[in-house]
């Protein structure tokens, strides 16, 4: 099949395209990150279209003959709601709207666990009008809602925090560091779309929830362990630690986690797990053999070159 992929660029994007190729899919990855230049020198193969789908523009004349749309694209950090909007709502409007021209049948989104969380910040409102705007498009669809993720190619979060552990002996923890986290493997959520390729859409939402309850302190060791450091992990009160990021932006011109990715981190979420290993027959990896694989898979060599989003 033709395959459009919005966000193509990104942790997912990276790790799916490869795998969609390997089926024997034509691909056509769309991005507006300069990371897509990477994307296309590992995969001479497929389309590359760096571009920003909250915007009208050529890249709209890709979905012509394509039988499925893989809508991974979004804002995660900004400084501004009107970002946040752009992306998540008026993107997704864009891609719809594309889907309906073009009589596309078959529409996969790339959702976020945030949806039913605690949280309630810009990311998350936009994120959940996303899926309301999918839903209510009546075009044929899969949602899948996944949590923290984590793998090869990772420029934030857990891939962040570990290239962080590389340099510094010591590692300050937000909070007490306790609050339970319920990741997953990218590599396991990719194997799910490509499962999902292969079925008819029914238009159903799946919680694509990683199956362990770990402690964000324990992932941290858990890294530390895998990678052969000794580390000293050094919990700190929220403000300590909000003004440490504030700091480390100013001098970096860097930012690492904004206020309200430190917020939706700590609010401890227990996220209901869905079978979707035995609803798409795809094994769980879990986190200690997934963070191994990351680092010694074969293209744990380019991760380093993924350019941070923020």
């Amino acid at each position: 099949m033709r395959i459009i992929v919005t966000g193509a660029a990104g942790l997912v994007g990276q790790n799916l395209v490869p795998m969609l190729v390997r089926e024997g899919h034509r691909v056509v990855a769309i991005d507006r990150n300069r990371n897509i230049g990477l994307l296309r020198r590992l995969n001479p193969s497929v389309e590359c279209i760096q571009a920003d789908v909250s915007q009208p523009g050529e890249w709209q004349d890709a979905f012509k003959g394509a039988s499925m749309v893989i809508q991974m694209h979004a804002q995660i950090a900004a400084d501004a709601s009107s970002k946040f909007v752009q992306s998540n709502v008026e993107g997704v409007k864009n891609i719809i709207a594309l889907c309906k021209k073009h009589k596309i049948r078959n529409l996969i989104h790339i959702s976020s666990s945030v949806v039913v969380s605690v949280a309630e910040d810009d990311y998350t409102r936009t994120k959940r009008a996303g899926e309301q705007l999918v839903k209510a498009s009546r075009i044929p669809h899969t949602i899948l809602r996944p949590p923290l993720m984590y793998g090869c190619f990772d420029s934030k979060h857990l891939g962040w925090i570990t290239r962080f552990m590389e340099k510094m002996p010591v590692v300050p923890v937000p909070g007490d560091g306790k609050y339970i986290r319920q990741p997953l493997y990218v590599n396991d959520l990719c194997r799910v779309i490509v499962a999902l390729t292969r079925r008819k859409p029914g238009n159903k939402t799946y919680d694509v929830i990683g199956k362990e309850r770990i402690p964000y302190i324990d992932l941290l060791r858990i890294i530390a362990k895998t990678r052969g450091w000794t580390r000293l992990f050094l919990p700190l009160p929220l403000p300590l630690f909000g003004l440490m990021l504030r700091t480390y932006s100013l001098v970096t011109r860097k930012t690492v986690f904004t206020p309200d990715q430190m917020k939706a981190l700590t609010a401890g979420d227990m996220f209901q797990v869905d079978p979707w290993d035995k609803e798409f027959n795809v094994k769980y990896t879990p986190f200690r053999e997934a963070i191994w694989e990351t680092w010694h898979g074969p293209n744990a060599k380019y991760a380093k070159e993924m350019a941070s989003p923020h």
